[in-house]
């Protein structure tokens, strides 16, 4: 830690200026109080994070902040005055980071060995932000931000076709069993499932498509796959059973609600930001094959910055011509979370979301929740992730506009977290127990 000491030239006493972060070392979805002392009574200072991802890309945050009449500043009670967010925000400077080149998503990928190491520094506002790298700060500390607890092990799977990473809490167990799906990011995703993990749950962090031997760009969804990670998951000896759960976003939400639908085995499936129906290719099941909503190219949006937004090509979704490709959410026979990011511009989830749950309804469904968030975009993370509002999928030259404003999706991470958590332990353990 970087301390520096004043002298109040009315009093002529010293005074040590100290900035401090309790914990410096946690799980990236727990908070951390940060505090400055020892500050000239109602100065204004500036609170710098920055942190180096795991390809050398700098993320940066920063808020100006006046210290009280003791010479504090508690950011959890503490209003900002400016810079990336105003108001009280106790973790603000980790969920307003955002990169030094955009577009870059900060994503982790080594979820065992190392964590975010997130640089804290406190700067005299004299200086204003623009000259703050080559100024020397009051103070600074170093915060650690974990994906894994101690005692979480990894699981690399390869077993027949089926590739990913399963994550068991420590201990004997059993814990319910989750799997994690992304969307066409492609490859092996597994900060989601770590964490999941580190909450109790065993997590099998599944990859489907661009991924070892998996194509990169298979011609259909084989929802047989998926199947066999059901099974594969529910013959692991620490997994509570009788049912599994699924967390999933995006076109892993468009999988995840068809496998609710065909398979008895899945009794907890959280939806964030998906679709009701197979999108762009079919899905298949055994001799089944259910056709996709087709796409209109010609409704493809460009916003003013030159970002794609999907959210129009599929045309009116309550179109009579587009019904028949909806899926039979009512034939879903375990529990479904939706959730929403009302200012998703890849995809209209808000509409779907209304649409499945309106069907759900009609045909006298109670198995469904939806959280709807006002302000919050496409790519809704665990808490005090930053906002990715653009960013670029693999083999894809364009920018894509993922949506969302800073504050409200902030708040929607750290909500939505909280009831994912409490949906998986009340479908998964407590509907189990009750019936011991």
């Amino acid at each position: 830690m970087l301390v520096l000491l004043t002298i109040h030239p009315d009093c002529h006493t010293v005074t040590m200026i100290q900035l401090t972060a309790t914990p410096t070392s946690a799980l990236v979805d727990e908070p951390v109080h940060i505090r400055a002392t020892g500050l000239p009574p109602n100065q204004v200072v500036v609170f710098e994070a920055s942190l180096i991802d795991e390809k050398g890309k700098l993320f940066q945050s920063r808020a100006y902040y006046r210290a009280n009449e003791a010479g504090e500043v508690d950011l959890e009670h503490a209003s900002a005055l400016g810079g990336d967010y105003v108001g009280v925000h106790p973790m603000g400077l980790f969920w307003s980071l955002k990169p030094e080149k955009i577009p870059n998503r900060l994503m982790k990928r080594d979820v065992m060995n190392s964590p975010f190491k997130v640089q804290l520094k406190l700067y005299d506002s004299d200086f204003i932000i623009v000259n703050l790298p080559v100024t020397t700060p009051k103070a600074s500390l170093t915060v650690e931000r974990w994906f894994t607890s101690p005692g979480v092990t990894r699981i690399q799977v390869r077993e027949g076709r089926l590739r990913g990473a399963l994550f068991l809490p420590p201990g004997e167990g059993p814990f319910p069993g989750v799997i994690d799906l992304f969307g066409v990011i492609g490859g092996l995703v597994e900060f989601r499932a770590s964490l999941l993990a580190s909450r109790g749950f065993l997590s099998f962090a599944l990859a489907y498509l661009d991924y070892e031997d998996l194509p990169s760009t298979p011609k259909a969804v084989d929802l047989e796959y998926f199947e066999e990670a059901v099974n594969f998951l529910l013959r692991q000896p620490k997994v509570l059973g009788p049912g599994i759960g699924i967390v999933s976003v995006c076109k892993g939400a468009e999988i995840a609600l068809s496998m609710a639908i065909h398979l008895k085995q899945v009794t907890a499936t959280v939806l964030i930001n998906g679709t009701n129906f197979a999108s762009s290719k079919p899905q298949v099941y055994h001799d089944k094959i259910i056709e996709p909503l087709p796409e209109v190219p010609q409704l493809l949006s460009i916003n003013k910055y030159g970002f794609l937004e999907f959210y129009g090509l599929v045309g009116d979704p309550l179109a009579e011509v587009n019904q028949p490709y909806l899926f039979p959410v009512e034939k879903a026979q375990g529990q479904l979370l939706f959730i929403v990011g009302e200012e998703d511009k890849s995809l209209n989830s808000k509409v779907y979301a209304k649409q499945a749950t309106e069907q759900l309804r009609r045909n006298g469904k109670d198995n469904w929740t939806l959280l709807s968030y006002p302000g919050a975009g496409h790519l809704i993370e665990p808490p005090y992730a930053p906002l990715c509002s653009f960013s670029r999928l693999p083999n894809n030259p364009f920018f894509i506009h993922w949506g969302g404003e800073v504050v409200l999706h902030a708040a929607a991470q750290e909500h939505s977290w909280k009831e994912i958590q409490q949906f998986l332990r009340k479908h998964l353990i407590s509907n189990v127990t009750s019936q011991l």
